[in-house]
This record gives structure tokens, C-alpha cells and sequence, in this order.
């Protein structure tokens, strides 16, 4: 299976699970947010992203530098719900 499958499974499966109103609710919000221009200015996959020190799940400071020098690092960033 292809990602693009995958994900356009997810996308049904949700248009049925989502009730129409919050589905219209997000549907609108992605709208004004793609309008807005904030998707042209988002960073880009591979660019390189700028030291920082966040803490861990345990409250510990992590330095993104420190991470790097263990090899290659992944950053997701959560939204949160709609």
C-alpha cells in the first residue's frame, strides 16, 4: 500500500467518524489558515533548524546540538486538537 492510500483511508475513515459540524469546523480552519499564507512561510523538510534547548518528558534540558552529535534527529511538532 502507498502512502497516498494510506492516508486518503485515514481521510475516509475520519469523514466518517468526525461529525459533520466539527468536520465543517476544521475544514474552515484549514481554509483560513492555507488563505492566511502561513503555509508559505512554514520551514521546510531539510532545512536546518537552529539550536535550542527544550526539556525532556522528565523535565531535563535537551540541546538539539547534544542530539545531533549522536546522529540524525527528527522533530515533529504537535498541534494539538482542533
Amino acid at each position: 500500500m502507498t502512502l497516498r492510500e494510506r492516508l486518503d483511508g485515514i481521510r475516509d475513515g475520519a469523514a466518517k467518524r468526525i461529525p459533520a459540524e466539527a468536520r465543517q469546523i476544521m475544514e474552515r480552519a484549514t481554509h483560513d489558515l492555507r488563505a492566511s499564507g502561513a503555509v508559505d512561510r512554514v520551514v521546510k523538510v531539510g532545512t536546518r533548524a537552529p539550536d535550542f534547548t527544550l526539556p525532556d518528558a522528565s523535565g531535563r534540558a535537551v540541546r538539539l546540538a547534544d542530539l545531533l552529535a549522536r546522529g540524525p534527529v527528527v522533530l515533529s511538532f504537535f498541534r494539538g486538537r482542533w
